[in-house]
């Protein structure tokens, strides 16, 4: 998730610019699994559940999915966690 907050400290942003992408669309499957050093399968598991939870949005572009922090969830579920504090 931290990745995913700040993917310009963490990912190079100049291989999405070369094919007209930006970091607002995500960071590609492959990046994540990459810098993470676990299969594919593996991370697109972790990644599924964290959509279906809804902390995060995908976005399919051709044959890669691109994953994206829902910030208005990750809001709402830390201020519902402040509010039972």
């Amino acid at each position: 998730m931290e990745w995913l907050k700040n993917p310009e400290q963490f990912f190079d942003e100049k291989l999405y610019l070369q094919q007209g992408l930006n970091f607002r669309i995500g960071v590609c499957v492959g990046d994540i699994q990459a810098k993470a050093g676990l299969a594919q399968s593996v991370i697109s598991s972790y990644l599924a559940t964290m959509q279906k939870a809804g902390l995060l949005e995908s976005e399919r572009i051709g044959k890669w999915t691109y994953y994206r922090r829902n910030e208005q969830t990750i809001q709402q579920f830390s201020e519902y966690v402040q509010n039972k504090l």
